[in-house]
């Protein structure tokens, strides 16, 4: 399935950003995304800023998300670790890509294998439980 993700190349990083005509920070980004895919994510409330929180929110609900061995299905959420904590988050859209935002550069897309991500992405994952 082909999916139009071009239009928002370029959209500046808003923490808390939600809105394709404001900006995204990289869970918005993500439930853009997997919405463009048909798929709906919760919303989480909290800020780029707070590492430690949204470290332990991925937490909390990986066991919603099934962790992907082997070939990688598009789309399938890409879980980065920085430091200590596991706090950013971008989509695999195949190729060996994946699609993200940051502060002062905004969504783009990088290579999986560049030496700036291949030793922090954590792992991928797909929604695969349905919660209550």
């Amino acid at each position: 399935m082909k999916i139009k993700l071009d239009d928002l190349i370029g959209l500046p990083f808003i923490d808390g950003g939600r809105d394709p005509a404001v900006g995204f920070d990289c869970w918005g980004l993500s439930s853009e995304v997997f919405r463009r895919y048909g798929i709906e994510l919760p919303d989480y409330k909290i800020s780029c800023e707070d590492a430690s929180r949204i470290s332990n929110q991925i937490d909390a609900q990986k066991p919603y998300w099934q962790k992907c061995e082997g070939e990688i299905p598009v789309p399938a959420l890409v879980v980065i670790r920085f430091a200590v904590y596991c706090d950013h988050t971008g989509v695999y859209i195949g190729q060996g890509r994946f699609i993200h935002t940051r502060k002062e550069v905004g969504v783009n897309i990088d290579r999986m294998d560049h030496p700036a991500w291949a030793k922090r992405i954590e792992g991928f994952y797909v929604p695969g439980v349905t919660r209550q």
